[in-house]
This record gives C-alpha cells, sequence and structure tokens, in this order.
C-alpha cells in the first residue's frame, strides 16, 4: 500500500526532527570541556597521587575512590581553603591517618623536624590510634613541656584548646600545640586506665638534639651510651662521629637507647644500623606489587662489639626497624618495654601550591618476616615499670639496668675465653713429643 502525501510529509518531518537532534547532540559533545581552576587541579593532581601509589588499592573499590574524585570536584572551589577540604573530604573514606594533606605552614613545619634544628611547641610527638582513631602520644620530646608535665607514651589526647584532635587529625593536631614562645594551649588527657585531666602547657623552642652520648665507667668496665631520639637527615653522620669518639676513648661495650624515638626518616634509621650490621638484612619492605627483597647492610660496620638496646612504647617507626634488625640479626638484645607498633612508610611528595602529600606506600617487616604494624615488637626482657621519666639522667633506673646487663654479658665472655685458654693448655700438655 503507498503513503498518502501527507503521510509522508509527516514521516519526512520526524526523521528531520531526529537528524537535528542527533546534530545538537554532536556539537555537545564535541565542544571542550570547560578548564579546570588551579583548586580543582590540586584536587585532580592529588587523586592520581594516591591512585598510583597508594599500598591498598583494593580499598579503592570499597570507597568508589573514582566517585569520591567526582564529588569533590562538584563542590565549590574558589580558593585555596576549599581545595584543602576537598581533598580532606576526599582522603578520608581511606581510614588512612598517614595518608594526608599537609598545608603548606603543615609541610614547612615537618621538613624543619625532619632537618633537625628546633621547634616552638609543647613537644608532643603523635600518632594515630587505628582500632579508633584516637590520637595518641607516642613520645614525649626530652627537655620539653609536654616532658616537664610527664606525659607519657599511649596517653590519649581528647581536647586541644576546646577541639577534638579525633576530628582534626593529625597534622591540624599538631599544628595547633605548635605556637610563639610563651604562649598558652590548653590540653585534655586521657593516661592508660585513667580519668580525663585538663592542663594548661607553655610553648618554647624546643632543642631536638637527636643524638647524645656520654662514658658510664664503674669498677670494672667502661660503657658507652649512645641516645638517638629520632631520625633526622643529618642523624648518621652525627652517629659515624658519635661511635668513631666513643671507641676512640676504648668502650668496653655499647647502650643504645632507643626509647621515645617516634622515627622520621626511614632512610636515616637503615644508615644506622648499617653501622651495626655487617652484611645483614636490615629489613623487607611489602609493597602494593608484593614483598621486595630485604634491604641489606654494607659489609663494613663503624662499631662491631658488644652492645644492649633500650626500648619503649614511644620507640616507633623507623626506630623499630632499627630494633627489629638488631634482635632478628642476635646483633644486641633488646631491653625496657613493648615497642609502638607502626610499620607503614610514606612518601612525601610536594604538591604544585606549596603543600605536601604524605602517602602510605609500604609496610616494613622485621628480617624473620614480622609485620610491626599495631604490634610492635617485644623486648628481649621485659624491665620494671613505671619507666624512668627521664630516660639518661642518674635517676633512670632502666639506664642502670641496662649496666648491669652489660656487665653480666661481659663476665660471662670472660670466663667464656679463660675456659677455652685453659682447655687448649691442657691439650697441649697432652700431645706427645718426638723423642730425639
Amino acid at each position: 500500500m503507498l503513503l498518502s502525501v501527507k503521510s509522508l510529509t509527516k514521516l519526512l518531518q520526524r526523521i528531520c526532527a531526529v537528524v537535528i537532534s542527533f546534530g545538537i547532540l554532536f556539537q555537545v559533545l564535541a565542544q571542550p570541556a570547560f578548564a579546570l581552576n588551579d583548586g580543582q587541579l590540586l584536587v585532580v593532581e592529588t587523586w592520581n597521587l594516591v591512585n598510583e601509589g597508594y599500598l591498598e588499592p583494593k580499598k579503592f573499590d570499597d570507597i568508589q575512590w573514582r566517585r569520591l574524585r567526582q564529588k569533590a570536584l562538584e563542590k565549590p572551589i574558589n580558593n585555596s581553603q576549599q581545595a584543602y577540604s576537598a581533598i580532606e573530604a576526599m582522603l578520608l573514606p581511606l581510614g588512612d591517618p598517614y595518608t594526608r594533606l599537609l598545608r603548606p605552614e603543615d609541610y614547612e613545619a615537618m621538613k624543619r623536624s625532619n632537618i633537625g634544628s628546633e621547634i616552638n611547641g609543647v613537644g608532643l610527638q603523635l600518632g594515630s590510634r587505628k582500632e579508633d582513631g584516637e590520637i595518641v602520644v607516642i613520645s614525649s620530646l626530652e627537655g620539653s613541656p609536654a616532658s616537664d608535665a610527664g606525659i607519657s607514651s599511649g596517653t590519649i589526647l581528647k581536647q586541644v584548646n576546646g577541639q577534638s584532635p579525633k576530628q582534626l587529625g593529625l597534622e591540624a593536631t599538631a599544628a595547633r600545640l605548635r605556637g610563639e614562645t610563651g604562649t598558652q594551649v590548653i590540653v585534655e588527657l586521657q593516661k592508660p586506665d585513667s580519668e580525663s585531666e585538663e592542663i594548661s602547657l607553655e610553648r618554647r623552642s624546643v632543642d631536638l638534639r637527636p643524638v647524645r652520648t656520654k662514658r658510664i665507667r664503674n669498677e670494672s668496665h667502661t660503657f658507652g651510651y649512645l641516645r638517638i631520639t629520632q631520625f633526622s637527615e643529618g642523624v648518621p653522620d652525627q652517629v659515624k662521629e658519635a661511635l668513631q669518639e666513643l671507641s676512640g676513648k676504648d668502650i668496653d661495650g655499647l647502650i643504645l637507647d632507643l626509647r621515645n624515638n617516634s622515627g622520621g626518616l626511614v632512610s636515616s634509621g637503615l644508615a644506622v644500623a648499617d653501622a651495626f650490621l655487617g652484611d645483614k638484612p636490615i629489613v623487607e619492605t611489602k609493597k602494593r606489587d608484593g614483598i621486595n627483597d630485604p634491604i641489606h647492610s654494607g659489609i663494613d660496620t663503624l662499631y662491631n662489639g658488644p652492645m644492649v638496646t633500650l626500648v619503649n612504647g614511644g620507640t616507633a617507626s623507623a626506630s623499630e626497624i632499627l630494633a627489629g634488625a638488631l634482635q632478628d640479626n642476635n646483633r644486641s638484645e633488646l631491653i625496657g618495654n613493648k615497642t609502638f607498633g607502626k610499620g607503614l612508610i610514606q612518601s612525601l611528595t610536594n604538591l604544585s601550591d606549596g603543600s605536601g602529600l604524605a602517602i602510605t606506600v609500604a609496610s616494613y617487616l622485621t628480617p624473620s618476616g614480622r609485620d610491626i604494624q599495631n604490634l610492635g615488637i617485644d623486648p628481649d626482657r621485659l624491665l620494671e615499670m613505671p619507666e624512668p621519666l627521664n630516660p639518661g639522667s642518674d635517676e633512670d633506673r632502666w639506664l642502670l639496668d641496662a649496666e648491669l646487663i652489660m656487665q653480666a654479658t661481659l663476665d660471662k665472655e670472660e670466663i667464656s675465653e679463660q675456659r677455652s685458654q685453659e682447655t687448649f693448655n691442657n691439650e697441649e700438655q697432652f700431645v706427645p713429643k718426638e723423642i730425639e
């Protein structure tokens, strides 16, 4: 049946309408996307860096990682502060407090502390507890307002000037604790198994001085004492100088003190381990693509004599790498208390606007394959609690214990050598001689 003119006209009109619709749609799709502003570009830059390097990419599916980028870009971003807020909201679902944005002032403060000069604040080294996100004290820097107030490892920071550290996050909390010398900050603290208390701390300049040494003499032996409070940039060279100086004074043994060393640069920790271990495995790193071969120390050492190492709940991160390597290689007995348990490694990246981005890119295992994250390292010998408040001082009971253990070890070695020599002499007496 042939179409009438009227029907044909209607059909042609419909065809034209469809063609026009497709033409309009093609023009829309062919148009270039709107250019992103600087703040939006910063969000995309952060997302790409985390997407390429984060340790556990399987988390991305659980939190709809691509959708989080889109949600961040849908928010109004017209300045740096809005960009930072969008990035922080985007990273939050990862549930990793160590993968974080560092605003420019916080980033600069972190770099200064890694160089190892001075900081203005109260001297608290902080970490985030995985099970509940609480911000807890890893250690108090020696000679700081926090140390003078007796704030110990494991204390929960509940409030800083009326704000919740758990909501602020690590970097923002640390920023609120820093400030001009002489100013006050009010903190609410909850020590393990006790009620909360509120105290006021006066900020001041804290000398980080990460490497400290002295000689300890008793009736029969001379020991070297080496304390490392953090692994900042210049620490390996300072440790080298300290060991050379102590070795030149004919020490019989070394006491290495890693108490309240909250870590720092992993590279510095590895360099210090290299000073004590000759061609031994130091650490294994677990990255997103599997476990890498262990990192080995060099053949030469700076000190290979007897030693004992002090650790406690403030021993964390890079200092746990060192402690675990010494223990697993039977190089040094660990004494004190269980370490903190921070076994994650972050890369630190400069962002385009002067801020920084910390990304968890690996976890580390001791040479025997032990995971440190949230588990810590158990010492070979527990020392009596409570811990001394001033490590390295004349009132330090644990240091006295270390001296006694070191002395017992040396005495045991001397007795063993004497017995070996006596056995050798006795065997020589019974060797038959030829008759001339």
